[in-house]
């Protein structure tokens, strides 16, 4: 059997439904890659074999059934968990011990999915860089010397380097879907409260999302299927829409003009260009789309963001205050200066920009915009000039996602190709509220007619092809 890790969450799931593979040897195949890697990658914070091996051994003897049977995953270390520690990046949790798992857990442990361990991510979700002082910063999967982006960042770092099949992050204004895209992979921010957040350690509670790291869209659609919340109406919604998911033709893509495509760095622009130009071929049709005035979006951002954020810490600030890291920290006491006026005025600006994004939508099926405006930053880059001006890293990362954070639309990230160094560049697909689902397909078709894939890091550490070790072996390395 070729290795396992590389292999797709649903020819996996053929594998074990035949019985040609086993969970245990699914769940032992990534362990052993991500205990043999985390020194360097350092994308998890802990890796819970044990439990892990136990889990798989229930799923097995219960047959392997369910959508995600077997396939193991891992999540950004805010889902809370019974079995391993939750520090969200901070040593101001040393001693926090949640009584249940988060909601999104419980879902995809009913599943049958297998749970490795909990990723590493910026301090409490306080950064679109990934950098953590405490944890250590993970890299860019295709360059050393690159940001791998965040929050979730050891989430998207685990999925890009196959010690994980799917991982769980969270995307406050971009927090998924940027590390997606400097990772090269698929990243899913859906509706907002189509994954739960119950059990999560919020960050902004007007503003945050639970999301999806997958390798393909098909990946992705599998976990969104076992894990969202599903009413009538949402159900019918979010239906497989497999007429127009087979293919580009009559698909109507809105295209943003002016700064949604000049204000990129030299390679995105002709790349996503070069997409519309293909889509365009397929027989898609592409329509200018004339994009609310943002002028204000950050500004309304980071004045809820740190409103509630200083709330939720604010007790915890007063006794722990030194276990904060600096920047987080001084970002967070910031909260306290902002009026009641602000944080009013600035969800009223949220409730106008998501009416006029779904008006925007009414003659489109999705709306598509670069996911960054600039490929993965150096690791100690603090600024990057776009259009003649110099602007800091983390703004610049998270100027095409914030706003779909405040509107709720379902926002999704493929690659679609490499710059001139070698590094991932992302498109950023938006579609209808509960349109998650055709989300997925639009993606998924781009993938078959290769416009879009995961694009896989150069592995140093790989030994080549062939068979590993007999799983008795294997598995003496977790062994108590």
């Amino acid at each position: 059997m070729s290795d396992l890790t590389r292999l797709s969450l649903r020819k996996l799931r053929r594998l074990m439904i035949s019985g040609e593979v086993r969970p245990e040897e699914v769940t032992v195949a990534f362990l052993a890659r991500a205990e043999a890697r985390n020194s360097r990658d350092l994308s998890y914070v802990s890796i819970g074999a044990e439990e892990a091996l136990a889990c798989a051994s229930r799923v097995e003897e219960a047959g392997a059934s369910g959508r995600l049977a077997g396939i193991p995953f891992s999540c950004k270390d805010v889902f809370d968990t019974v079995t391993l520690p939750t520090t969200a990046g901070s040593r101001a949790m040393h001693d926090y011990r949640p009584i249940r798992d988060a909601q999104a857990l419980e879902r995809l442990k009913a599943s049958g999915a297998i749970l490795l361990g909990k990723n590493n991510l910026h301090e409490f979700c306080y950064g679109i860089t990934g950098a953590n002082p405490i944890f250590g910063t993970p890299a860019n999967p295709h360059h050393p010397g690159r940001l791998a982006g965040g929050s979730s960042s050891g989430s998207a770092v685990a999925v890009a380097n196959r010690t994980a099949m799917f991982a769980l992050g969270t995307d406050t204004g971009g927090s998924v879907r940027v590390p997606a895209s400097l990772c090269g992979l698929v990243g899913l921010k859906p509706t907002r409260g189509q994954i739960s957040l119950k059990g999560v350690v919020p960050f902004c509670w007007s503003l945050d999302h639970a999301g999806i790291l997958a390798r393909s869209c098909g990946d992705a659609a599998e976990v969104f299927l076992a894990i969202r919340e599903a009413g009538e109406a949402v159900s019918a919604a979010n239906a497989d829409h497999s007429e127009r998911g087979n293919s580009l033709h009559g698909l109507r893509i809105g295209v943003p003009r002016g700064a949604y495509l000049e204000d990129t760095t030299s390679d995105i622009a002709p790349r996503v260009h070069q997409l519309i130009t293909e889509c365009r071929r397929l027989g898609a049709h592409i329509i200018d789309v004339v994009m609310p005035d943002a002028t204000h979006v950050r500004t309304a951002s980071l004045a809820v963001q740190l409103v509630e954020a200083f709330a939720w810490h604010r007790t915890n600030l007063q006794r722990r205050f030194d276990l904060y890291g600096e920047d987080v920290r001084e970002g967070l006491l910031q909260g306290q200066f902002i009026l009641a006026e602000h944080y009013v005025q600035a969800l009223r600006l949220f409730a106008a920009k998501k009416a006029e994004i779904s008006e925007r939508l009414k003659d489109i099926d999705v709306l598509m915009t670069p996911t960054t405006p600039i490929v993965a930053p150096a690791l100690d880059q603090k600024q990057v000039t776009l259009a003649g001006v110099a602007v800091p890293v983390g703004n610049a990362l998270s100027h095409f996602t914030c706003l779909f954070n405040l509107t709720g639309h379902p926002a999704l990230s493929v690659p679609i190709g490499r710059d001139g160094d070698g590094l991932p560049i992302g498109v950023q697909l938006i579609g209808a509220h509960y349109r998650d689902m055709k989300l997925l397909a639009t993606g998924a078709a781009l993938e078959r007619v290769g416009l879009a894939g995961w694009i896989e890091p150069k592995d140093e550490m790989d030994d080549g092809p062939g068979m590993p070790p007999p799983l008795s072996e294997r598995r003496e390395l977790y062994a108590h």
